[in-house]
């Protein structure tokens, strides 16, 4: 009973809001909202994770087609990876947007963090997106392997564009990782004050 009386008295006392005004019973907490957004967002990360899935085996198809300097197959799977690229930075940017949504809502400190790093994780994704789609872009285009210097230099950028996007994916899971464990220990506390 005195858990309950105070959990109604935090209820109706006087918080400030971000903007600084008060509320006579306290900001509306909008959790419950931001939380359907971001089920919205990770309906959009199922997505590139299956295209992630899907695809994985063109980055090995575009190495051998490579070593072998088989333009036709080059440009052909260079020209699926800029599709797929494009898919996943649209999914991206659709988790992104119903996240920063969420995080103007009014959530609790710990959410927001939360939040904030996983937008961060989704910006690196779509920057490792677009490394990727760049180098593919440029296979693509102007891969050409009976010109030693051409297809040395497009050769060299893929595989330069292929490393960031594998060191910054490793960036973005690294965000996600804290960005759980945040959420893990948020949610331990709150069990422990229970």
């Amino acid at each position: 009973m005195a858990c309950l009386l105070a959990i109604l008295l935090s209820a109706v006392s006087c918080r400030s809001t971000r903007t600084g005004e008060f509320e006579i019973l306290g900001p509306a907490d909008e959790t419950d909202e931001a939380a359907k957004l971001v089920a919205e967002a990770n309906q959009d990360l199922q997505k590139i994770k299956r295209l992630y899935k899907e695809n994985e085996g063109k980055r090995e198809d575009i190495k051998k087609a490579l070593e072998g300097n088989n333009a036709e197959e080059v440009k052909k799977i260079s020209d699926e990876l800029v599709y797929i690229m494009n898919d996943g930075f649209d999914f991206g940017k659709n988790a992104v947007d119903k996240i920063e949504q969420a995080e103007d809502m009014k959530i609790n400190d710990d959410y927001r963090e939360y939040l904030r790093l996983k937008e961060e994780a989704l910006k690196k994704q779509m920057e490792a997106f677009e490394e990727y789609r760049q180098a593919a872009r440029t296979l693509r285009d102007q891969y050409e392997p009976k010109n030693a210097l051409v297809r040395d230099k497009v050769t060299n950028e893929f595989k330069t564009r292929s490393e960031n996007y594998s060191r910054i994916m490793e960036k973005a899971r690294d965000l996600s990782t804290q960005a759980n464990e945040l959420a893990k220990d948020a949610l331990r506390r709150q069990q422990g004050n229970q």
